[in-house]
């Protein structure tokens, strides 16, 4: 991997992890509906590496948030145990009932309709981040 597409990979994660900081509790979203709103339709697979690679980041990524697009919690083998992103949820009050979100259409948040658009969202999370302002 080139140094251009290193940090076009980690800009892009970074991106995603600062959509799933802005999930309310309570609330899941999906890989595709992250991918839609980064303008990256096709890259869902990639919002889920990022999750993936969340775990250390800080500040926290509520990863367990993010669900496939039938509330299925397809990333739950990416945590501390099977069974930590169904009691994080759980916790939250979304009730999940053989690894999937029930009521899933109630809780889903869709961040293109939550958030503003990605130029303006990103300036103001990442933009201030980057500059040390935070």
């Amino acid at each position: 991997m080139s140094w251009e597409q290193s940090i076009i990979k980690i800009d892009f994660f970074e991106r995603v992890w600062a959509v799933v900081r802005a999930v309310p509790p309570g609330r899941v979203t999906t890989y595709g509906a992250i991918a839609r709103y980064l303008g990256a339709s096709r890259s869902a697979r990639l919002v889920g590496y990022a999750m993936n690679a969340s775990h250390g980041a800080f500040p926290p990524v509520p990863a367990h948030r993010v669900v496939n697009r039938m509330g299925l919690l397809t990333g739950r083998f990416h945590f501390p145990t099977p069974t930590t992103m169904q009691e994080r949820l759980e916790a939250e009050g979304i009730i999940v009932v053989k690894g999937q979100v029930q009521g899933f259409e109630r809780v889903f948040w869709d961040p293109s309709l939550h958030l503003p658009l990605p130029e303006v969202f990103f300036s103001l999370t990442l933009g201030d981040e980057r500059s040390g302002d935070i």
